[in-house]
């Protein structure tokens, strides 16, 4: 009887082992000192259709950011942010403005303007579930660097200035860093685990991004994690246009990504991710940009990004 009891607890304990081993926790975790390197490369194609005839918008970007792990508190930790490689291709109605902010161009004043954000700290306060708390500094960098346009005529300033805003400011780097950077849930998760987040849509559009992510495989350092997002505007609220152009916007999409996690920090090594929306704007009544009556727009945006973060210290 003995030998059967020690015989049912050892397969009972090894039930058990198998089961925990079935399941990993994971979050961000990081030690105050450390530090990643995040390159980002990305190209976002938005094209319109007016009165028949299609614009198309192009914006590439090809960055390097440093990030420094400065402060870690329980529950999150503060990580300060420095561009230390900024590239910038935006091509619209026949103008390209191409700047890389490590290169003078006098005869380009978003060149200068891009310059000041070079090696500047900005911090962001990450939970260790990944929720974004804060981002501090950035928009008081942005201002320093508005001075670059002080030169212009004012329209032209604030051309520039909304440019700036809409590709570098805190609304836009939050809305990229949220759809980057995994929210992970509390609990242990297992192989074909799937979870959920919802966030606002930031930097532009409003409305609402539902995201969801499955756990694919993992070991003891690494896990692939797939993700995909719903995308859908708030079709009643006003925003504004290039060209301080107010509109409505009814537009939806999908964002799907792939994932390799560095399970010791809960960072993505490598992240593709790939979105697709399509909809329409509701151009409203301005008789100084010609618009006599609201005018419907198709638009499509499509964006191609891929990341690398490396653990550097």
């Amino acid at each position: 009887m003995k030998k059967l009891l020690g015989a049912i607890a050892t397969l009972l304990t090894l039930s058990f082992t198998t089961q925990a081993q079935d399941y990993m926790s994971i979050n961000y975790n990081f030690n105050k000192g450390e530090q990643f390197e995040l390159e980002q490369k990305s190209r976002t194609e938005t094209y319109t259709t007016i009165n028949e005839a299609q614009q198309r918008v192009t914006r590439d970007y090809n960055n390097i950011i440093t990030i420094d792990v400065t402060d870690v508190i329980p529950g999150k930790a503060i990580l300060t942010f420095r561009y230390k490689e900024l590239r910038f291709n935006f091509n619209a109605k026949n103008q390209n403005i191409f700047v890389d902010a490590k290169v003078n161009k006098a005869e380009e004043p978003f060149q200068a303007g891009l310059k000041k954000l070079i090696d500047q700290p900005f911090t962001v306060e990450l939970q260790s579930t990944g929720v974004i708390t804060k981002i501090d500094g950035l928009d008081n960098l942005l201002s320093n660097a508005e001075a670059a346009f002080s030169s212009l005529k004012k329209d032209e300033q604030e051309a520039y200035k909304k440019l700036m805003k809409d590709q570098f400011g805190t609304d836009a780097f939050r809305a990229w860093l949220e759809q980057l950077l995994i929210m992970y849930p509390a609990h242990g998760i297992k192989t074909g685990t799937q979870w959920e987040e919802s966030v606002p849509l930031r930097g532009g559009l409003i409305g609402r991004i539902d995201l969801y992510w499955n756990l694919q495989t993992w070991d003891s350092q690494t896990a692939k994690i797939g993700g995909t997002s719903k995308i859908n505007t708030d079709k009643v609220q006003t925003l504004t246009l290039d060209d301080d152009i107010k509109a409505t916007a009814e537009i939806s999409g999908t964002t799907s990504s792939n994932y390799l996690v560095m399970r010791n920090s809960g960072m993505p090594s490598i992240c593709v991710q790939n979105t697709e929306m399509n909809g329409n704007y509701t151009y409203k009544v301005n008789k100084a940009k010609g618009i006599k009556h609201d005018l419907k727009v198709p638009v499509k945006v499509i964006t191609n990004a891929s990341y690398k973060i490396k653990q550097m210290k």
